[in-house]
């Protein structure tokens, strides 16, 4: 789509976020844990979705920026220490051990260690990242579009959306989870993320892999990805909403 009449979804979204007094909260738990913030940000989304679909095909692009814009430190969100202790094993031999489960309503259910990972065609792409907390950086990633991942396992028909279940655990014992509609998947700038900034993931940044779904806000960019599952409802999955955040009162959808 040309640029001219591209949307930026996130601009879109975060306007309205903004005009309330938005930034003058920190930190995602505490905005989830106020009365204001859910309803606002569940009215805004319905605006946001209703005029952006009809504005804009599902398949434009978020802005890619040059080389030139990258932000000289690119802050973290969300956790930054997985409390997970099978996954500081794996973190300690390097993620030699780890490998990337995909299941659920599949052809081929398959596990992909990391090296084979690296080895698939990737992609790299410069987008801002746009986070709730009231920041944003523009950072160089590197991975997988996960569409490939869908080309090998290959959904099934009743497949509608795509369930990432990641390392962390709450104080709560609640593991972290977020999804996707599956046509997102197939979205060229939706990745698999393994490297920022020409460098691997550390550990704060989501190692050893993270999605990358430009066209959303910063909270469906899901960190330290064990398991990716396919399913047909929401309602199958978590507290029903469709991710670790939505569950205390966030909107699944955040931006297409």
């Amino acid at each position: 789509m040309p640029g001219q009449t591209r949307i930026d979804r996130r601009r879109f979204l975060l306007g309205g976020l903004q005009a309330a007094g938005f930034f003058l909260l920190a930190g995602c738990d505490n905005l989830s844990q106020s009365q204001w913030f859910p309803q606002l940000l569940s009215k805004t989304e319905g605006l946001t979705r209703r005029a952006q679909r009809t504005l804009t095909s599902k398949d434009a692009l978020a802005k890619e920026y040059p080389e030139a814009d990258l932000s000289t430190v690119f802050p973290v969100n969300g956790e930054t220490n997985p409390n997970n202790p099978v996954y500081h094993t794996l973190a300690q031999g390097n993620f030699a051990d780890w490998k990337l489960e995909i299941g659920g309503l599949v052809q081929r259910p398959a596990r992909f260690s990391l090296t084979a990972i690296h080895a698939m065609p990737s992609r790299t792409q410069i987008t801002r990242h746009d986070c709730v907390e009231g920041w944003s950086a523009i950072g160089k990633w590197k991975g997988v579009p996960l569409r490939e991942f869908m080309e090998i396992v290959q959904p099934l028909p009743s497949a509608k959306y795509v369930v990432f279940r990641c390392a962390d655990i709450d104080d709560d014992q609640i593991p972290y989870y977020e999804s996707i509609a599956l046509e997102e998947a197939y979205h060229p700038q939706t990745i698999m993320a393994y490297e920022l900034n020409d460098v691997p993931l550390d550990m704060a940044h989501g190692a050893p892999l993270r999605l990358r779904v430009e066209r959303q806000l910063g909270y469906k960019h899901a960190k330290y990805v064990m398991r990716i599952e396919l399913v047909e409802s929401l309602d199958e999955i978590g507290g029903g909403r469709g991710g670790y955040w939505e569950d205390q009162g966030y909107e699944w959808y955040a931006g297409i």
